[in-house]
């Protein structure tokens, strides 16, 4: 992880964070109307509303990204965090994730909420391992998702 380091959205950044997901959830699932809005209009869909995207950098490479996205003045959504398949294994992930949650903690958010498919063992890993617990799935968020989890921020 010592090569990767972390930066926020810059708008000529925005085609990886729509190749890295498109990626893969088309590998795994079927790309959803919502995942489209999301991956082609970030400002729109996250940022206007006060959330953030973090791109993971290896040697100036533009490897991936993850998304907080507000839900109200409480939570936020950790969402399309991926990392481009050539670079698996390097701790993008990882070091995303903890981006991310500092990234929360910084902006005073209470509680991180996600939702996943639970095929996804990699992403779990890093889920669990920053504490994120699975609770109960509401209906009708994304087709792909069989799994909610949360991380209370204290």
């Amino acid at each position: 992880m010592t090569n990767i380091h972390i930066a926020p959205y810059r708008p000529e950044w925005q085609p990886y964070f729509e190749k890295f997901n498109k990626a893969w959830i088309e590998k795994h699932f079927v790309l959803e109307a919502i995942d489209n809005y999301v991956l082609t209009h970030p400002e729109k869909a996250i940022l206007k509303d006060g959330g953030e995207i973090l791109f993971a950098l290896h040697n100036q490479t533009v490897i991936g990204a993850v998304a907080l996205k507000k839900i109200d003045n409480a939570t936020m959504e950790l969402t399309k965090m991926a990392v481009d398949e050539a670079f698996h294994g390097l701790g993008a992930g990882t070091k995303l994730c903890k981006s991310a949650l500092e990234k929360a903690k910084e902006l005073e958010v209470k509680k991180l909420v996600l939702y996943t498919q639970s095929a996804l063992k990699p992403a779990l890993s890093i889920y669990k391992k920053f504490g994120f617990q699975q609770i109960p799935i509401e209906q009708g968020i994304y087709k792909r998702a069989d799994t909610k989890m949360e991380l209370n921020i204290k």
